[in-house]
């Protein structure tokens, strides 16, 4: 009975980390509905200037680039004999095993029109849904903070603001 409290127990921590989110991706996304309407100059002092940008018909387009390489240095063991769980035994041992290298992209192109931004798309060839946004966060991380913030109910109610009829 006790091996199986803990087993359930297992299986719920690993469906609660399966639900683990990425903040820099949900940062990510938030950022292509927050920034629409910034400015073109506020763009530009927080995202710098773009890799490439062009103008057509009255619409400006702006892209920024963002590249980065991961690694991760997977562990390598191997085993003598008498080993266990809390001894590695008898000529075994442990080392740091091969090292995995990803690349990781995002293009984020920003469509401008009468001086404001209208669209923000992301474009990479990163596998990952999170791992595409996570990189993308690295071009709009700066921009976040000088969207405003709308108050919330809460902060409506204590500040008395709100749509209360006269």
């Amino acid at each position: 009975m006790r091996y199986r409290s803990l087993a359930l127990a297992a299986v719920g921590l690993l469906a609660v980390a399966g639900c683990a989110t990425n903040p820099d991706a949900d940062q990510a996304a938030y950022a292509q509905r927050a920034l629409i309407g910034m400015p073109k100059q506020t763009l530009l002092s927080c995202a710098g200037v773009p890799t490439r940008q062009t103008a057509v018909d009255n619409v400006e387009y702006f892209t920024y680039s963002s590249d980065s390489l991961q690694t991760r240095v997977g562990p390598s063991y191997w085993g003598g004999f008498g080993g266990g769980p809390w001894h590695r035994g008898y000529w075994g041992g442990a080392d740091f095993g091969p090292t995995e290298v990803s690349a990781r992209n995002c293009n984020a192109t920003f469509t401008l029109k009468n001086g404001a931004v209208q669209q923000l798309v992301y474009g990479s060839s990163t596998d990952s849904p999170a791992g595409r946004l996570s990189q993308c966060y690295a071009i709009v991380q700066n921009c976040l903070p000088l969207v405003p913030q709308q108050p919330g109910p809460a902060a409506s109610a204590a500040t008395g603001a709100g749509s209360r009829a006269r």
